[in-house]
């Protein structure tokens, strides 16, 4: 007769489970049942997956490993990136010709002041000669002169420029003692100032 109650049910279940429990045999028995599911389980799905592909190694010949195997990479990545050549830099010149008449009356003004320092004239004064002709730069490394030590004591010639570039102009003055070589550069303003000297 089917079982229709609850505890009928129950009694049945208990019975089922206790059954492997009865006898040393019976519990032998129902664990290789289990295994043998197990097994064909995993079995039938290895089956339905199908081959799976070898792993790639990577190594090198004669190591563990055996020979590399690697995917090769992407010729765009590798090949190198020519930059287009650079031109040398070199100073725009111009004809001596056309050296500014304002550069060279600045640098002829410069060098008279440069070779004015009679007996008596402080430092300060023989800047100050120097200061409305000279960058606000250079200014400050003429301070450190003592006048006394300046050979020359007047100008001979007139200006002659020796170099011409569009804002620059190198300038030989003759003295009494030396030529110097004036660097005259025009300020953002347009005006032309004295930045350096040297002899000629």
């Amino acid at each position: 007769m089917p079982i229709r109650s609850p505890r009928g049910r129950s009694a049945a279940y208990r019975s089922v489970w206790s059954w492997p429990l009865r006898s040393p045999l019976r519990l032998a028995v129902s664990a290789l049942v289990v295994i043998g599911l197990v097994v064909g389980v995993s079995a039938l799905a290895t089956s339905l997956r199908g081959p799976q592909p070898d792993p790639v190694v990577t190594g090198q010949p004669g190591s563990r490993f055996g020979p590399s195997t690697s995917v090769p990479r992407s010729t765009a990545s590798a090949a190198p990136t020519a930059l287009p050549p650079v031109a040398p830099l070199t100073p725009t010149t111009l004809p001596v010709s056309q050296a500014p008449a304002q550069a060279l009356s600045v640098a002829a003004a410069w060098s008279r002041n440069w070779a004015t320092h009679p007996d008596g004239m402080t430092s300060e004064q023989w800047v100050a000669g120097l200061r409305p002709y000279t960058t606000d730069e250079y200014i400050g490394t003429l301070t450190g002169v003592d006048p006394r030590n300046i050979p020359a004591s007047r100008v001979t010639g007139d200006p002659v420029a020796v170099q011409v570039s569009p804002r620059s102009v190198q300038v030989d003055v003759p003295t009494d003692a030396l030529t110097l070589r004036v660097l005259v550069v025009q300020s953002e303003s347009g005006g032309w100032q004295v930045a350096g000297y040297d002899k000629a």
